[in-house]
């Protein structure tokens, strides 16, 4: 099996896995990866999480024209703007997970680190989550929001519309998103609870011993 089949099947496959466990629901959600000549691989438009077909997945040139497959995704601008800002990201993962959205509606989310710091997992995975303003589906606006954080975030929360987490490849950005969701979901079910929270100290160690981006 080429290296492009392997990840055309991959794609195909955690998407399946993220679609049985409710991540992202119907025709929701999209995933882009990247080969190793530059190209991209990108699910496609309209396209359930739980059927997509390697064969057709969209596939991109390196200067961004479509060269292959079905009709892309809308939200092209958005996963672009992570591959211009962050030179190693190998995949960007985009759900409309519902604890994640949840969590961005409330007014009391920081937006400059939705995530409490509840476990050492998210902090490591993610680093600062920001979240971004809503924005109508497709909008070239969410990757100029992106590439407005200069590459410093591999992951941002969509007001009212989910998460998205960039990572050196596609199993690293799926592991990413999931915990940005499991976090999300601890943070509403420990909501009002006075839950205790890593300490400053604690957050400090994990940022140096993994060298986490924490601006």
């Amino acid at each position: 099996m080429t290296a492009e089949a392997h990840l055309r099947e991959q794609v195909c496959t955690l998407a399946k896995s993220m679609f049985d466990r409710g991540l992202t629901g119907g025709a929701s959600g999209n995933i882009s990866a990247r080969l190793e000549d530059g190209t991209l691989l990108v699910t496609p438009t309209g396209s359930s999480f739980g059927s997509l077909d390697p064969a057709r997945l969209s596939h991109f040139s390196k200067d961004g024209q479509l060269i292959g497959g079905d009709k892309p995704t809308k939200e092209m601008p958005l996963h672009s703007a992570f591959y211009e800002t962050r030179m190693h990201t190998g995949a960007v993962v985009h759900l409309h997970s519902c604890h994640s959205v949840a969590l961005s509606m409330l007014p009391e989310t920081d937006p400059d680190n939705v995530l409490p710091p509840l476990t050492p997992y998210a902090i490591m995975r993610l680093g600062k989550v920001k979240l971004l303003p809503v924005f109508l589906p497709g909008d070239p606006a969410m990757g100029d929001a992106v590439r407005g954080l200069a590459g410093k975030r591999s992951a941002v929360l969509l007001a009212n519309h989910g998460p998205v987490v960039a990572g050196k490849d596609l199993q690293a950005a799926v592991y990413a998103v999931e915990e940005l969701e499991e976090t999300a979901k601890l943070a509403l079910l420990t909501r009002g609870l006075q839950p205790r929270l890593l300490t400053p100290e604690q957050i400090s160690a994990l940022v140096t011993k993994y060298k986490i981006e924490w601006d």
